[in-house]
Parts: C-alpha cells; structure tokens; sequence
C-alpha cells in the first residue's frame, strides 16, 4: 500500500479544507470541532496545524487514507485486527516455524528426521456454500475449523501427516467479531491437527462481496515418507471396503440442502430441525471431522486405500483410488444414514442414487483392507464393514 501521493501544496491545503468542512458541528465524526472555525488552529492539533505549509506530509496522508475509507477498505482497522490475532496465530507454532507472523512470507524449517525419502503432500479448498449457514446463524467460529480438517482429511488419504496451513479471507469490510471468530476457528482446527497456522491474507473487495458476507479458502502442505505412501495400488478383489463415520454434512451438498430446507420445506435455520432436539442450523454447521489422528494410530501396512467422501459422494470419489481392474460394491444397508439425510431425501424428492453423489450419507472416509486384516482394521478406527471389492472397471455399484 502506498499512502503518499505527490499532492502539489496547494491541492493539499484544498483537500484539508474539504476535510475540516466534514467535521463541523452536527457530524458524526470523531474530530468535529466545537464551533465552526476561522482559524486552522481552532481544529485539534493532532490533526491540524496553523502552518499548514510545514505539513504536508501528514496532509496528503490524511487525504489518501481517507479517500480509501471512502471506497470501502478501512486499512487501519485491517492492520489493528491482524496485530490482535498473534496469541491465536502462535499457539499452533512449533520449533519448526522460523520468521515472525506478518512477513511476506511464512518460514519452516525442513527437517524431517526418521523418514527415509521425504515427500511433501499439498491441497487447497474451500468451505463452499456452507458459510451461507454461517451467516444465517451469525455464528463463525466453526469454519475455520471445518476447512483446516476438510484439507487435512485431504492429504490424509496419502498417508501424510499435516505440516503447515495458508488460509485466504475475502470479504466485502472486515467485522472485527466476524474476523476474530474465524481465526479462533483457523487455530483451533490446526492446533488439533497439530500443524502450524503459517499464513494468511486478508482481501477487503468492496463490491465484490454482499454486505456482511465473506470467503473461506486454503491451502495445506503435509509430508509422507515415500514407502509409507497409500495410494490404492495394491486394492484387488475380495478386500473389504471400511467406513468411517461423518458429522453431519461436512462441507458439501449445502446447495441443493439449502434448496430443500428453505425453499422447499420454507424452514429456518433457526427452526427445530424435525425428529431431533437440534435447530437446523446447528446440525448443518456440525463441524467437519478429522480423521488423520486416528488414521495414524493403524500400522502401515494395514490400509490399502483411503478416500475422503467430499463432493461426488462415494460414487465420485471411490473410483479415485481403485485400479482400472476392480470395483467398490456397497451395501446402503449397511449403516444407519442419519436423519438430515434421509429429510433432504424424502422432502426434496432426490433420487437414491443422486444422493450418494451429492451428500456423504454418514460416511466421511472410506478405508479399504485385506480381508484377513479388516477385523483389526474395525477396532482401531470403530469403523464399519460397508462393502467389498468385485472385478469391475473402476466404478461403485451401489447395492439398495
């Protein structure tokens, strides 16, 4: 940002005085005068100086910020807002991260003792449609939470453990309670990943954002030793297909669930959501779930494959880890799919088969294990058995 622009004197001496006439009495700005002045110096003299001349510095830095007021981008609330997050910001640093927080770049240091071949896994999403409930509800501080998980769950399925976190605020004005609530959210999401909160940027567009609204994005970088890898290569016929549950909705689907909720239904989200002792706005801003600290409790070896169950459902997302020569058959019988999903079915008239390719239906991770090795598999991760693994082409069949 650049505050000073070559005002002649005269232009600034100008511009001033458009300034003094803003502030007389009956204003609502802070630096009204009691009484309309003659003088220059009748004005406070932290703003005003009777020798306008020797001042024009501070002139043309009044005026340019003022006028980047006037467009909408408050500069000064935006840098006494990311100096107020430090505490949040530091509490997931850990003796890896160099530098200090505000730089233009975030710092960390490489080591990563005990792996043989280091490999260094990255992703980057969003939260989508759910921030829509965010703002109907006015509650913000479990987004942040929502996309450092959905991104950590991402590289999970490599077998990485998260390293470092970037996130991206877009927004039409900073609201400081707005604000404070999503880093809160930010860090406490990484703290319990066990990653560090390493940077960020913060847009203000006006303009670009309805008023009280804003954008949730991020990146992710994690590692993996190269032997550890889980890729899916070696899934055959006759291994099991494991699910884990999910927490409500996650972040995908909100869309069509909106559509359904509050157009087709005419439901609040403040409204009881039915058969439960919940409001619908509490159950879709259930808070997407990490599964990559019990992942890593099982032993290599015994997972072949995992996919996260995001957007494409398990329709979409399985085949992303089968090989060409096999299938996923999954019985929907095989779990109970909670009730928010079977309410958006019935009152949104969805075909079977389009839900498990919008929403996860209760099961936010799939693990794929040997047969001999799935009993041990279901322990450790308190998963189901939801289906198997047939001769195909690389798709699921779903079995009603």
């Amino acid at each position: 940002m650049i505050w000073l622009f070559p005002f002649p004197l005269q232009i600034a001496q100008q511009k001033f005085q458009e300034i003094l006439l803003a502030t007389t009495p009956g204003s609502a700005g802070p630096l009204a005068p009691t009484k309309t002045p003659r003088l220059y110096g009748e004005y406070p003299t932290h703003l005003c100086r009777k020798r306008l001349a020797t001042d024009a510095v501070a002139l043309q830095r009044i005026v340019v910020k003022k006028a980047y007021a006037r467009a909408g981008v408050d500069v000064d609330l935006a840098n006494k807002l990311k100096r107020g997050i430090g505490a949040f910001v530091r509490q997931t640093y850990g003796p890896q991260v160099l530098g200090k927080i505000g730089g233009f770049g975030g710092l960390f240091r490489a080591s990563f003792p005990g792996m043989r071949e280091p490999v260094l896994v990255a992703s980057i999403d969003g939260v989508g449609t759910k921030l829509k409930i965010a703002f109907a509800m006015n509650k913000h501080d479990t987004v942040g939470a929502d996309l450092v998980n959905h991104c950590v769950d991402d590289i999970a399925v490599l077998g990485a453990r998260p390293l470092f976190f970037l996130d991206y605020i877009g927004c039409e004005r900073l609201e400081p309670r707005v604000f404070q609530q999503l880093i809160r959210g930010l860090s406490r999401g990484c703290r319990a990943a066990g990653c560090a909160l390493l940077g960020g940027e913060t847009a203000q567009m006006p303009g670009m954002y309805r008023k009280g609204e804003y954008d949730l994005a991020g990146c992710i970088v994690g590692v993996v030793d190269r032997t550890k890898m889980i890729d899916g290569s070696k899934i055959k016929p006759g291994d099991v297909v494991l699910g884990l549950a999910s927490n409500g909705l996650h972040t995908n689907g909100y869309s069509l669930a909106r559509k359904v909720l509050f157009e087709e239904m005419h439901i609040k989200p403040s409204s009881p959501l039915p058969e439960s002792t919940i409001t619908v706005g509490e159950e879709l801003l259930r808070v997407h779930k990490n599964y990559q600290p019990l992942l890593a409790k099982v032993p290599g070896g015994v997972i072949k494959g995992l996919a996260h169950i995001t957007g494409g459902g398990l329709i979409d997302n399985l085949p992303r880890i089968l090989p060409l020569n096999c299938d996923a058959v999954i019985d929907t019988k095989s779990w109970r799919v909670p009730s928010i999903f079977q309410i958006l079915q019935k009152n949104g008239n969805v075909d079977p088969q389009e839900m498990y390719q919008v929403f996860n239906m209760g099961i936010g991770m799939v693990a794929i294990v040997a047969e001999e090795k799935a009993q041990r598999a279901i322990s450790m991760l308190g998963a189901k058995r939801i289906g198997r693994v047939e001769r195909g082409t690389g798709k699921v069949r779903l079995e009603f």
